[in-house]
């Protein structure tokens, strides 16, 4: 079998021309060829166009080249993490388009298929879909997406072999995968390489037609950045930890989950082997376990989709981007748990963008909150100025119209009943006297006391 060729991480670099479409593979950190990508950024390469989930922390992989001013449009689902790219987009120094993370890795994949586009009811109606093409199949408003190629794919692997097998660890595969098909140049950095016929046929994950280069490179802890280690910052407080038991109380034994960021995180500390619950990350992991009691991170351990290390429960099993988004789109993910900025008496839900901040993190949050077979909303009931976060219509940008099943705030829980916002339950302390007064929203009343 033909070998691949080895070349250094300086003379992968120089194969990167100005004004190439660069695709980066990594979730977070995690995954990351961020060796590639620091030898990138020691050359004079200029007007690239980036695409990736996002585009690094600052200093640290493609954060490194958007500091140099390498990188003249970044094309991703999440650049809000990084200060530099927020600077960069406000100012108009690199043009930015924002895709939901299912349709971002779906765009690469169907680039890689050598399919020209797709439809997806993800997104639409929303903020940044507006001019794109529509079509109603099936009863269902679809949004064209055109395909995704690039000159070039950085990807990172944990192994391969002298033919250009590649085998991922973990939630490593992320759109390490998708982007190894994606590219008229694949350039695959790994942590090891060993001789052809060493890997089982079973265990690869990219077959080496793909790849074009090798780079062997050793990872660090300090190539991880925020992913390294157990995050201890989690804000608890009892209003909080009740809304999180409520949540709890509506998952049923064998439920695929997704939990969002901020108060949906706080399910997962209390669910117990007994529950039964199967936690999905949108990176790439079905059954997440808690995070690792032994103080280990990404180095050990699988990363959720908060690039926070945890670990793997019993039949775990562990899927690149795109069968994870498939998985959300395809309703495989019996219920979402997500916070919330506004929700209204149609049951359209806002949570990604607010008046004033770059519109520059959307995630996976449209995905799930379209794909997932029931939506529950956690959420403080009112701004810290006092206001309704129950309104009758909704005045952020939408994340997606008529989702929302279940909303639960610190004082209350609502559905929707024949399609009516419907006051359920009032939380422990909560009173309805209170909540008539702290809501916006017209609703119907039909309450009682919960006691956790």
């Amino acid at each position: 079998m033909k070998a691949v060729p080895q070349v250094s991480v300086a003379q992968a670099a120089a194969m990167v021309k100005d004004g190439d479409t660069l695709l980066q593979g990594g979730f977070g950190m995690t995954g990351n060829p961020v060796h590639l990508m620091h030898a990138l950024a020691e050359t004079a390469t200029k007007n690239l166009t980036f695409i990736g989930n996002n585009v690094g922390e600052p200093g640290l992989g493609g954060g490194r080249l958007l500091r140099n001013g390498q990188i003249s449009k970044m094309i991703g689902s999440f650049f809000t993490s990084n200060p530099d790219a927020v600077k960069a987009a406000q100012s108009g120094t690199v043009a930015y388009e924002l895709l939901p993370q299912g349709t971002l890795a779906e765009a690469i994949r169907a680039g890689g298929a050598g399919i020209g586009g797709f439809y997806t009811p993800t997104a639409a109606g929303t903020l940044i879909t507006q001019g794109l093409e529509t079509k109603v199949l099936d009863g269902v408003e679809q949004v064209f997406v055109k395909s995704i190629r690039g000159n070039v794919a950085f990807i990172r692997a944990w192994k391969a072999d002298t033919a250009g097998n590649l085998v991922y660890r973990m939630t490593e595969q992320n759109f390490n995968r998708a982007m190894a098909t994606a590219a008229d140049l694949v350039i695959a950095e790994v942590e090891e390489i060993v001789p052809v016929g060493s890997l089982e046929p079973s265990s690869i994950h990219t077959p080496g037609c793909f790849v074009d280069y090798l780079v062997q490179a050793t990872l660090t802890p300090e190539d991880l950045g925020s992913s390294v280690s157990v995050s201890a910052a989690k804000r608890v407080d009892e209003p909080r930890l009740n809304m999180a038991r409520r949540a709890l109380a509506e998952l049923r034994p064998g439920d695929v989950v997704n939990l969002g960021i901020g108060i949906p995180t706080l399910v997962a500390d209390l669910i117990e082997p007994e529950h039964g619950i199967i936690l999905h990350t949108e990176n790439g992991m079905l059954g997440v376990g808690p995070a690792p009691s032994d103080g280990g991170g990404a180095m050990d351990y699988p990363v959720n989709a908060g690039k926070i290390p945890v670990t793997a429960l019993p039949g775990s099993s562990y899927f690149d981007s795109t069968d994870s988004f498939g998985m959300i789109r395809g309703r495989h993910v019996d219920v979402a748990i997500m916070g919330g900025l506004e929700v209204d008496e149609a049951a359209n839900l806002a949570n990604w963008a607010v008046p004033g901040k770059p519109l520059l993190g959307v995630g996976g949050a449209m995905d799930l909150a379209r794909g997932a077979k029931r939506l529950i909303i956690t959420m403080t009931h009112t701004n810290p100025d006092g206001t309704s976060k129950l309104v009758p219509a909704c005045t952020l940008p939408l994340t997606a119209s008529g989702v929302v099943d279940l909303v639960i705030t610190d004082l209350a829980v609502f559905g929707f009943e024949e399609g009516q916002l419907t006051l359920l339950e009032l939380m422990p302390g909560a009173t309805l006297a209170e909540v008539r007064a702290k809501t916006s929203a017209q609703f119907q009343e039909r309450v009682t006391e919960l006691h956790l």
